[in-house]
């Protein structure tokens, strides 16, 4: 499923209930949540498209270092905004979301403006971990972004080495994984050092939003060589598509010195 963030709406709120699915709208935005007050998702209603929560924004960061992927894996669909945003955004990429909950995937395609499955756009009704450790999924995918927390969203509900040792099988040879982990969880830690050994410690975290989500971007691959200039002109880039890329360049400036270790 989807990832902790900042509790839901306020004054004004509205509910309904699909089975364990509640929802919620305030100020033009309709948020996702899993039977609590911890938001999942959200969607502006006047832009279906576009990423509203931060730590959303933060998962493409991964922009940056590669062009959009013939293959992208997104795992936990919540209320599907990474994985509408891809669809759209890169028509030269195939988008495959895997989600556990039928009520989630339901959820989605009603609420939220997934649009039904075609051939760059397919949604799997599967446990994530389990999809990833199929043989036939080895290798394939440039990108695959993860972001699964259940309804108390007190860390990864999938956060092993053999899982995170799958999803780097899962990556292309050359790829990047993005995690949503929560940073203030005493989870994020030991999902860090685990993503961590898998990778060779080929990684760097972005700062932590405001709500407490910390993104981390995992390398595998050839080392990458980073031209400063050329990094800030691509930030610029995709800044003026409403990334907060200038925000990306200039934290992961700040650790050049992992930049360094592992990819100069």
């Amino acid at each position: 499923m989807s990832a902790r963030s900042t509790p839901g709406a306020g004054t004004g709120r509205r509910e309904r209930h699909d089975t364990a699915i509640t929802l919620s709208e305030e100020a033009g935005v309709r948020y996702l949540h899993f039977g609590s007050p911890w938001v999942q998702g959200a969607m502006r209603i006047a832009h279906p498209y576009a990423l509203e929560i931060d730590y959303v924004r933060d998962m493409m960061a991964w922009l940056l270092f590669l062009a959009p992927p013939a293959r992208i894996l997104q795992l936990g669909l919540g209320a599907a905004a990474l994985t509408k945003y891809c669809w759209r955004r890169f028509p030269g990429s195939t988008v495959t979301a895997v989600e556990r909950s039928a009520a989630v995937i339901a959820s989605a395609r009603r609420d939220f403006a997934l649009p039904a499955d075609d051939a760059r756009l397919r949604v799997v009704h599967a446990d994530a971990g389990e999809f990833v450790a199929r043989p036939s999924e080895r290798g394939r995918y440039g990108v695959v972004q993860v972001d699964l927390y259940d309804r108390q969203a007190r860390g990864p509900v999938i956060d092993s080495l053999a899982f995170y040792r799958r999803c780097r099988g899962a990556l292309a040879a050359s790829g990047v994984l993005a995690v949503n982990l929560f940073g203030e969880h005493e989870s994020y830690r030991r999902s860090t050092d685990r993503v961590a050994e898998v990778f060779d410690g080929r990684l760097l975290a972005l700062p932590p939003v405001p709500a407490g989500n910390v993104v981390l971007l995992a390398f595998k691959g050839p080392p990458l060589r980073v031209d400063w200039q050329a990094l800030r002109r691509r930030a610029g880039e995709l800044d003026r598509t409403g990334l907060p890329a200038r925000a990306w360049f200039d934290a992961l400036r700040g650790q050049q010195g992992r930049f360094a270790q592992f990819m100069i």
